[in-house]
């Protein structure tokens, strides 16, 4: 296997996001591209063209219904996909299925031994469910992955740790029954902040209880309480001996963010990239992917993404 980084960044890529002075914006890629360059990671890392994923590759974690609205609303162009936070805008079905779809081609390229990690910095829409979309996420392009990872090349055991601000309801529930999902989620505080969720006492159910944990921060929090529950993290997924690592490295947690408070530094997400590479070659062969998630102060996410990536092209 080559011990290499795919790169998954691309113009059909950067279109995932909406008009008008969203917060989630199609200027994000660009901004994070800039900063990669400064830094000269993109003469590191391997460059890989985005795809757009088939509707029965979306079929793997969605419901054709779903598939199909989306599909209805990004012809019609206006509206909204959900309850109001996600626009209905043209082109939003083929942008929100090449999310899915360069997660995907990720995924065979590490699979195949193409590479061993691979980061995409437009991705990780962790609210999406099966049968909806919710804050600003269209298709869960992370629950496609684990559902081709089980159904297509065997893998059961599967680590998904997140760190961006807002809890990832749209993966903590459709496996909250899921003994091999092992799942780590630090966050802020759901009662403080949405969706709401992502509770301590959320642990999973029935087979599956233990191999979940939620970990929720107040307000205001920064690196230093960051550093000291990660090793609760750590210890989780180390306790459960997982195949496959995914990460999700949303940049909303950082200091300054529009939408969030906590204060996080960039310092926090590198900390967790290499943590995470370590275990990842301990337990899975080196596989890793990474994911953007959210983040909606540019110069945040370029600085965190570019950490996390660093991180990944050291390992």
């Amino acid at each position: 296997m080559k011990n290499e980084v795919k790169l998954y960044v691309g113009e059909s890529l950067g279109k995932y996001g909406f008009p008008d002075g969203h917060p989630f914006g199609p200027d994000r890629q660009d901004a994070f591209w800039k900063e990669a360059v400064k830094q000269g990671l993109d003469k590191r890392a391997s460059i890989a063209d985005p795809r757009m994923a088939a509707q029965e590759e979306l079929y793997r974690f969605h419901t054709p219904e779903h598939v199909a609205w989306v599909k209805e609303k990004s012809e019609e162009g206006y509206g909204a996909i959900d309850y109001g936070d996600t626009p209905a805008c043209p082109g939003i079905f083929e942008a929100a299925a090449t999310v899915a779809g360069s997660a995907l081609h990720g995924l065979d390229t590490v699979m195949s031994g193409g590479a061993l990690r691979t980061f995409q910095p437009i991705g990780g829409l962790h609210h999406a469910r099966r049968g909806s979309a919710a804050g600003f996420c269209v298709f869960n392009d992370v629950g496609v992955v684990i559902d081709t990872l089980r159904g297509q090349f065997g893998v059961k055991r599967i680590a998904y740790v997140d760190i961006d601000v807002h809890h990832g309801d749209g993966l903590y529930y459709p496996y909250e029954e899921d003994p091999d999902l092992i799942y780590a989620d630090i966050h802020q505080d759901g009662r403080t902040l949405y969706p709401g969720t992502g509770h301590a006492h959320e642990t999973g159910k029935g087979a599956a209880k233990g191999t979940k944990l939620n970990v929720p921060l107040l307000p205001g929090m920064g690196d230093r309480e960051f550093l000291k529950v990660w090793e609760a993290v750590e210890a989780h997924v180390r306790g459960l001996k997982p195949e496959f690592m995914l990460f999700q490295c949303g940049a909303d947690s950082l200091a300054g963010d529009p939408l969030a408070m906590l204060q996080y530094t960039p310092a926090a997400h590198a900390h967790a990239a290499r943590r995470l590479c370590a275990l990842a070659n301990e337990f899975c062969g080196g596989r890793i992917m990474g994911f953007g998630g959210g983040g909606y102060h540019r110069g945040n996410l370029a600085a965190a993404w570019c950490a996390v990536l660093d991180e990944f092209l050291k390992a």
